[in-house]
């Protein structure tokens, strides 16, 4: 195929990407961010489909980075922690090291009813409870799995974009 009719189809009939819906109302103290956030995602416990669903608001379907969300591998880098699952007796002493590894500000994002309120498995002997037992909640996404396009609109309220 020439170069010619190449830029013919692509100026003519091919969408590089979609238009972005509009921008959430902001945050109070989303303007801390400068328009990009470092997420550090944490698995307290649960049944993964809130994780999931998460790794699919990052994927390139829902592409969460285009907003100025990133996935960073430290919570030392981190400005927001999006946290899913149930606290359980295994993850309790982590999640409170992670949290206190975070600079200030930060933010929590809780992902899913399990994080929210304990979910099916509140009663169970392994877990501890809610991720706000915890640590201050700032962004609630409820659902059980909640649609990656809440946690996309959770995460362009963090960065304003």
């Amino acid at each position: 195929m020439s170069f010619l009719r190449l830029a013919t189809l692509i100026r003519h009939g091919a969408r590089i990407a979609e238009p972005a819906p509009s921008a959430p109302p902001m945050f109070d103290g989303a303007e801390v961010f400068g328009g990009s956030v470092q997420v550090r995602f944490i698995n307290a416990g649960g049944c993964n489909d809130c994780a999931l669903e998460v790794s699919a608001a990052f994927g390139p379907v829902y592409d969460v980075e285009r907003y100025g969300a990133r996935l960073v591998p430290s919570p030392r880098h981190a400005d927001v922690l999006l946290i899913v699952g149930s606290v359980t007796r295994n993850m309790a002493e982590p999640l409170r090291r992670t949290i206190e590894a975070t600079p200030t500000p930060r933010f929590v994002i809780a992902v899913g009813d399990c994080a929210l309120h304990g979910g099916p498995f509140r009663d169970g002997y392994g877990i501890m409870g809610p991720v706000s037992d915890f640590v201050h909640v700032d962004i609630e996404v409820p659902g059980s799995p909640p649609e990656p396009a809440d946690i996309v609109r959770a995460l362009r309220r963090m960065t304003g974009r």
